[in-house]
């Protein structure tokens, strides 16, 4: 499969839970599986990277069933999102020779996820007549998606 692709899904699991994009793509480099030695990016393989990005990802699944937390959409958390998409797209693009093709399909992919993700919730949400299961079908989504994409780099 094209790592462009790739770099545009893992954005689209960014925007769906923002943090679970990075984790992913910070232990296939810490597992070898996304080669990012030389590259400005090579720090996603550092031995406590993943760690510290999979604290945090497992916060934010946290979070996000809390009521006060925000919209996806509004402007912090839409840019968290375009950061940490496009850092996990540029990761697979620099690991196959094009962090700015990686950069832009995992922006994409990002803007996709955000926007695609808050409306199909929200229909899931109103189908259910409560938001809680509707997040917790997207956090599988995101988790599975983003196991499933660092496992196509391997």
């Amino acid at each position: 499969m094209s790592f462009y692709v790739l770099a545009l899904l893992i954005g689209v699991v960014a925007g769906l839970r923002a943090l679970t994009a990075p984790a992913a793509v910070s232990w296939a480099a810490h597992l070898g599986w996304l080669p990012l030695q030389d590259t400005p990016l090579a720090f996603l393989g550092f031995t406590a990277t993943p760690y510290i990005f999979t604290v945090l990802a497992i916060a934010e699944l946290i979070t996000d069933q809390l009521p006060k937390t925000p919209s996806r959409t509004v402007p912090m958390q839409f840019g968290a999102r375009l950061v940490l998409g496009g850092l996990s797209g540029a990761a697979i693009g620099a690991a196959h020779g094009s962090l700015p093709g990686g950069l832009i399909a995992g922006l994409i992919g990002a803007v996709i996820g955000t926007l695609g993700g808050a409306r199909a919730r929200g229909a899931l949400a109103r189908a259910f007549g409560r938001d809680l299961p509707a997040a917790l079908i997207e956090d599988v989504i995101a988790i599975a998606g983003a196991a499933w994409i660092v496992t196509a780099l391997h």
